[in-house]
């Protein structure tokens, strides 16, 4: 399997580095429930506005009805690989509490998500967020309460060899070298002025 270590400028810390988000996941590696837990507070300990603590995930492990409801809600093309993760995750961003709207919520799931992402790099395992599902869906599955919006499902688990994924469309595609803007268009000075 290849690294796919991130291509930098300068050093940035291993975890970072290293994190990617395959599709290639074996079938038959368990995350462990410790995995889980420390996946799970690492997100619990990221920073949100006002300390309003917006996120929260609806946790399937394979073989469990959690599970299989968070894979029914998924878009096709992600069911077609997603259905080998140990974990899929449902993370939902609530919008409302007794003072009222809560600023920023999506932001407070990303920031969990991303340190829940880091952690499971930590761990060893693959972590790959996800916008192809049906949100609608997904209220409906798990009858969830106004000022609550399912946002990003994730599934986590230990990555395999990308022929797994069957099709040479889908091989090449994971392995194909990570891109990204280049430092001089993402971080500027003023609009079109590069930083560095």
């Amino acid at each position: 399997m290849s690294d796919k270590r991130a291509l930098t400028s300068v050093g940035i810390h291993d975890i970072i580095a290293r994190r990617w988000s395959p599709r290639a996941l074996d079938a038959e590696a368990d995350v462990s429930e410790t995995q889980l837990r420390a996946l799970l507070e690492a997100a619990r300990w990221a920073p949100s506005f006002g300390n309003t603590q917006p996120a929260r995930y609806l946790v399937g492990v394979r073989g469990d009805d959690t599970y299989k409801r968070i894979l029914d809600v998924l878009a096709e093309g992600n069911r077609q690989w997603a259905h080998r993760a140990g974990v899929l995750l449902l993370g939902c961003a609530v919008t409302r509490n007794d003072k009222g709207d809560v600023p920023y919520a999506e932001y407070g799931l990303g920031l969990a998500s991303e340190n829940l992402v880091l952690q499971a790099v930590a761990e060893g395992l693959a972590a790959r967020q996800m916008a192809g599902f049906d949100a609608d869906a997904a209220r409906q599955v798990f009858d969830l309460p106004d000022g609550v919006e399912p946002l990003v499902a994730i599934a986590v688990g230990v990555r395999a060899e990308p022929e797994v994924l069957g099709t040479d469309r889908d091989v090449e595609r994971e392995n194909a070298p990570r891109v990204r803007v280049p430092l001089d268009e993402f971080a500027l000075r003023d609009w079109g002025t590069p930083a560095f």
